[in-house]
């Protein structure tokens, strides 16, 4: 028997000696031998995957051979023996260990002494083991496994196929002897027929009445049968069921030829594109966007082909298995959901390249684009999965629980939600830069400052530009408040976070960016309301304009003033220009304070923890998860979190973000209620010690007790609670703006609500009015009992005094106050109080109080250092400060954009009052902070009242109603647009939370919602109705021309609701049927329908109808059902709370984006007058006719053609 394994030694010699001169790592290592543990000194030489060790490097055979294949080699930890040998005591030793991966073989111990040296021989011999070949032949070894098993399932199918084709073929010749021997005893029959003809005629009489009973009552007994099923729940469930897979099939037949666009319009011309002598694009930018596109298409063709298979199987659909054969290719949409930030923001900045964007609209105005983007198509295979679940949720929904494929359509639905969490969570990252893109692409001039991925869009629409004070003296009273200006002056205004465009819109929907109207917002300066003084103001506006006074660093001044349609909407606009403003400059305070010092007098620790906690809070948590795009504040957006850790964000000192502060205000009753909310910002503002959590101080205070010297928030400080506060820091002006322009904060504007005027100041404000005035004393040391100091260096006033707050020289020193000589402030009086004034809170000299007083006192501070008496008082009044703006900047916003939270909840309206009055009471409450509460305890609303009007227009009776004849299309197409606005802009944003219109209690949940779903059927069927009264054909043909007018007249009004009601009812089965009707219609008006029908279509999700809403100006009336359907899709995908109660704070954003656009649209109105002769018309019930009333009515009209 052979005991020893031959191989070929004179190879092995030679590459021994190959091994010595060109070996990968040679050198001498420690070697533990198997027989007595000890450590031998040997020459190793490592070649491809061989290992030889010798006696010295001189030797001329080697003592031993080791082959690496497959093993695998790591670090190991000094052994116990050797760890207190002499050899470890002098020398450190660094071992690693081999190991073979099979019982038969134990590891190989080696070491060495040097640590470079030792991960050296460690990488070779892993690259020699081959283990990342082996590892991807493992994987090609799966995918072929994988594909192997398609192509059996795809040889099954076949098979089946050629079985079936076989069984009919043996079915058609089995008929075909059937007819045969059929015509054989036909002929037969016949020859007896004539045979009986001399039969008596009353005997055949009475056969032929018999076999007429007969027959009568087999197809009756038959049609009852018939109708028996068709109106059972079974037939209507597979009808249904039915109906949802044809969707199913077009939905997908659309979906392939999207990817086949993006990947034979863009990817392959790409590719070529990279491979040219000058390259517009690399290949690797070409890969990161793309990524595995053309993968998800070949997947998709295949899908759809058996959709369309199963199709020719029908009435008997089987798609389970399909589903089965999709399931294990999702790990292909994994990657590319993953890819899909990065995607586009590789695409972001390739567009950067002039040539590459050139090449890129080239590609984009191909006409298989129909107009639509490349981030567009990017985007579709993000939609794809979310269209699937709803797909199987309504299959669900009509399949019987005995049905044999719904445990595979479950199993199918739950993989696919699992896969649909992590898009929408993409979907949510990446919206901004979608937005971004798609407004870039629609400025005809370009816009570079979009193509950065951290700027965040805000908001859009339309301002009127109003003349500069040279150009208006030139234009008369008269034209500033004609109709010419508003055209000629109407602007499509976009605010970001950093920048604010003025762009006038072509009528082909384009955008041209203005001469000087790409603003950046940190050299910007807001003016909400124009003094009398102002050169810029006129009378005649109603207070709706407002100035932005632009400063730039290179340049001279300038002003803009815009004028906006409402004064809800000049509320909202001033409040988002402001939070983005402030943005900017407060959030740069305290990094500019540190950087300025940090040379000379900052401590470096001050700076450490500053650039530490900067970068600290933002890692992942168990209560809260962060994702990878930055918000506008430049800090990572929300993923996941607590109730606690977002309303800590709502209040934290560091964070003016204002993308978050929307989304929480428009969802936050998703997941809280407004009490809690009230009584965060309550807390914040009477203790903010101990409310706000110590990671938010640690940005601006080191909690060092060397650095400070003591603590100030100890037990005997009188001011832990609320005792003073600072005003709000929104004119910290940079250091090219000019000192006479500080932002003249007002928020006393009026805003139009849903629900009535909200009036935060009828109950308790007078209160207010009469605050008791502080007494101060000239030294701060010694107080007077019961009275509060203002931090060292700064006096506080009354309420009731002149003179605004000075900064003495000597700090810890405070003047003594004014003697007032003006009557208790009054908040019952109107804007032009003297008390309220702009100038109630400047002092003698007639300049105003600025606000980079404290930023001078702060660098200050640094510079000198701090004294005991300044440390507390400068570091509490800082965060009191940032306390205070906080508190005011979320109720400002809270009141002005979401009045019917209050109008609706009397406790939160006195929450607020309570905590607004408690901050009047403040008696060293400083003029901007008592200017700033007490506007918004005056914000009303003095627009028109949408219910009163409701009801006013919808309850209205006119004696006389007109007909249908004496009205023109203009008047139906205005008195419709006015009543479809008042409809759609009566419905509250929270009636789109929750889902509530899709539940069995969606009456009482969205009572709104259903108003306009039910005004909708109304006004349709009130088309049909008129149009079915005409008895002859010609006068049909007329109707049916005159209400495509008034839907193309809807049409130029951006009615596009009205145009789907008309064209809907036009479609219907009641109209629609009337061939001889529609003979009549001249060609024109035909394709008038064809092309509002592709307008409004809903192919694509719509996307004829958004693109047409992307390019058009408000006042619109966009359709309802696209955003509810938006709506259901989010809904349906992803849940409000993770498995770990955390809030999924990206849906909530996702919810808000498409609110904030309905919202757009709400608040713009129409100037229409309206006309009681036209609403009473299209508002009475009695000309209204059902739908199964109009279809028999149809067919009396123009009945059912014989069949053949």
């Amino acid at each position: 028997m052979q005991k020893s394994v031959r191989y070929n030694e004179g190879h092995a010699l030679y590459l021994s000696v190959v091994a010595r001169k060109e070996g990968t790592k040679r050198g001498y290592l420690s070697k533990k031998t198997t027989e007595n543990s000890r450590w031998a000194e040997k020459y190793f030489a490592l070649y491809q995957n061989v290992l030889f060790y010798f006696e010295n490097d001189q030797s001329a055979r080697p003592s031993g051979i080791y082959l690496l294949e497959g093993c695998t080699c790591e670090r190991a930890p000094a052994s116990k023996v050797s760890a207190i040998s002499k050899d470890a005591i002098e020398k450190q030793q660094y071992y690693f260990m081999v190991n073979f991966g099979h019982d038969g073989q134990k590891p190989l111990e080696m070491r060495t002494e040097d640590e470079l040296d030792c991960n050296e021989w460690v990488g070779g011999i892993q690259q020699a083991s081959y283990s990342g070949i082996i590892i991807e032949r493992d994987i090609l070894m799966q995918r072929y496994i994988h594909l192997d098993q398609i192509m059996e399932t795809e040889k099954v199918a076949t098979n089946q196929l050629r079985t079936q084709l076989e069984d009919q073929d043996t079915e058609i010749e089995r008929l075909k002897a059937e007819i045969t021997v059929l015509n054989k005893a036909k002929e037969r029959m016949q020859s007896h027929q004539n045979n009986q003809d001399e039969e008596d005629p009353d005997i055949k009489k009475i056969k032929m009445v018999q076999s007429f009973m007969r027959g009568w009552l087999c197809r009756r007994k038959w049609k009852i049968i018939v109708q028996d099923y068709i109106c059972s729940p079974h037939a209507e469930s597979m009808r249904k069921r039915n109906h949802i897979v044809f969707n199913m099939v077009e939905a997908e037949t659309e979906y392939v030829q999207q990817l086949s666009i993006l990947v034979n319009c863009f990817l392959r011309p790409l590719r070529m594109a990279a491979s040219s002598k000058k390259p517009p694009i690399r290949h690797d930018d070409v890969s990161s966007i793309f990524l595995n596109s053309e993968t998800i298409m070949f997947l998709h063709e295949i899908f759809h082909q058996g959709l369309k298979a199963r199709i020719a199987n029908w009435p008997t659909l089987v798609l389970a298995d399909l589903f089965d054969i999709l399931l294990p290719m999702l790990n292909i949409y994994q990657e590319f959901v993953r890819n899909h930030q990065y995607s586009l923001q590789v695409l972001a900045n390739c567009k950067q390249n002039r040539d590459f964007d050139k090449l890129l609209k080239q590609y984009e105005s191909n006409a298989a684009c129909e107009g639509r983007m490349l981030e567009t198509f990017l985007t579709y295979p993000m939609l794809q999965i979310p269209r699937y679940i709803r797909t199987l949720h309504e299959l669900l929904a009509h399949t019987p629980h005995e049905h044999v494929e719904r445990k595979s359509l479950e199993f199918a639905k739950s993989k696919l939600e699992e896969l649909s969490k992590m898009i929408h969570d993409e979907v949510s990252d990446t919206e901004n830069i979608r937005k971004n893109l798609a407004i870039e692409r629609m400025i005809v001039e370009g816009c570079d400052i979009l193509l950065d991925t951290s700027q965040t869009f805000v908001r859009q629409g339309s301002l009127i530009h109003l003349p500069s004070s040279s150009e208006r003296g030139v234009l008369s009273k008269v034209r500033l408040g004609s109709l010419s200006l508003r055209k000629e002056g109407e602007r499509q205004c976009f605010l970001f976070t950093k920048h604010f465009l003025i762009c006038t819109r072509t009528s082909g929907g384009k955008l041209h960016l203005l001469k000087g109207g790409m603003l950046s917002l940190i050299e910007c300066t807001l003016i909400e309301e124009l003094d009398a003084t102002d050169e810029d103001s006129s009378q005649g506006f109603n207070h709706l304009e407002f100035k932005i006074v632009v400063e730039p660093p290179d340049g001279q001044s300038f002003s803009i003033v815009l004028l906006a349609p409402s004064r809800q909407e000049k509320a909202a606009w001033t409040s988002d220009i402001s939070q983005c403003i402030d943005n900017i400059r407060c959030n740069g305070l305290m990094t500019s304070v540190f950087e300025e010092n940090s040379k000379v007098s900052v401590p470096h620790m001050i700076n450490c923890i500053w650039e530490n906690t900067r970068a600290a809070q933002h890692y992942d948590d168990v209560d809260i998860c962060f994702s990878k795009t930055l918000n506008s504040c430049k800090v990572p957006q929300i993923r996941y979190a607590s109730v606690e850790r977002l309303l800590e964000r709502l209040t934290d000192l560091r964070f003016l973000s204002i993308d978050f502060l929307n989304t929480f205000l428009h969802t936050y009753r998703i997941f809280t209620t407004a009490t809690v909310v009230i009584d965060k910002l309550a807390d914040i503002y009477k203790k903010p010690f101990t409310s706000i959590p110590v990671r938010s101080l640690e940005l601006f205070f080191a909690t060092n007790q060397g650095v400070w010297g003591t603590d100030p928030l100890n037990n005997k400080s009188p001011r832990l609670c609320r005792k003073f506060s600072s005003p709000p820091p929104l004119s910290i002006p940079s250091r090219t703006a000019s000192p006479v322009h500080c932002r003249k904060l007002s928020l006393n504007s009026p805003i139009s609500v849903k629900t009535g005027a909200l009036d935060l100041s009828t109950t308790r404000s007078s209160s207010a009015a009469n605050s008791p005035t502080s007494s101060h004393s000239p030294s701060i040391a010694s107080p007077p009992p019961g009275s509060t100091r203002a931090p060292s260096g700064f006096s506080s006033p009354p309420p009731t005094a002149t003179r605004s707050p000075s900064l003495p020289q000597a700090s810890g020193v405070s003047s003594p106050p004014p003697v007032s000589t003006k009557a208790p402030l009054d908040l019952s009086r109107g804007p032009s109080s003297p008390e309220l004034s702009p100038a109630a809170g400047e002092d003698a000299s007639g300049e105003p109080p600025r606000i980079d007083a404290f930023c001078g006192k702060l660098r200050r501070s640094f510079r000198r250092g701090f004294n005991n008496s300044e440390k507390a008082c400068d570091k509490e009044f800082i965060i009191r400060r940032a306390a205070t703006n906080r508190v005011l900047n979320v109720l400002r916003h809270w009141v002005s954009k979401h009045s019917q939270d209050f109008e609706m909840n009397s406790e939160l309206k006195v929450g607020v009052i309570s905590l607004l009055e408690e901050v009047l009471r403040d008696p060293d409450l400083l003029p901007q902070e008592r200017k700033a509460t007490t506007n918004i305890l005056r914000y009303k609303g003095i627009a028109v009242n949408i219910i009163v009007l409701f009801v006013c227009v919808f309850k209205a009776e006119s004696p006389k109603s007109e007909c249908f004849e004496s009205l023109s299309a203009l008047e139906l197409a205005e008195q419709i647009t006015l009543l479809d606005h008042i409809v759609f802009r009566s419905i509250p944003y929270e009636e789109f939370l929750g889902q509530g219109f899709m539940k069995l209690d969606k009456t009482e949940r969205t009572p709104y919602i259903m108003k306009t779903t039910q005004h909708f059927n109304d006004m349709s069927n009130l088309v049909a109705s008129q149009i079915m009264t005409h008895t002859d054909v010609a006068s049909r043909a007329s109707s049916i021309e005159k209400w495509l007018a008034v839907a193309d007249i809807c049409r130029c009004l951006n009615n596009y609701n009205g145009v789907l009601e008309i064209i809907a009812a036009l479609e219907g089965s009641a109209i629609y049927r009337l061939k001889k009707t529609w003979a009549k219609v001249c060609k024109q008006t035909k394709g008038l329908r064809d092309r509002l029908q592709k307008i409004v279509s809903s192919e694509g999700r719509f996307k004829n109808l958004r693109e047409t809403l992307k390019n058009c100006n408000p006042p619109c009336v966009p359709y309802l059902g696209m955003y509810l359907t938006d709506l259901a899709c989010i809904e349906e995908g992803t849940p409000n709370f993770t498995e770990e109660g955390l809030v999924n704070f990206s849906k909530m954003r996702m919810i808000s984006h498409i609110i904030r656009e309905i919202r757009q649209f709400q608040q713009t109105p129409y100037r229409i007058e309206h006309q009681p002769k036209v609403t009473q018309f299209l508002l009475d019930k009695s000309l209204v006719i059902d739908e199964d009333t109009l279809y028999e009515l149809s067919l009396k009209i123009e009945p059912r053609l014989p069949p053949g």
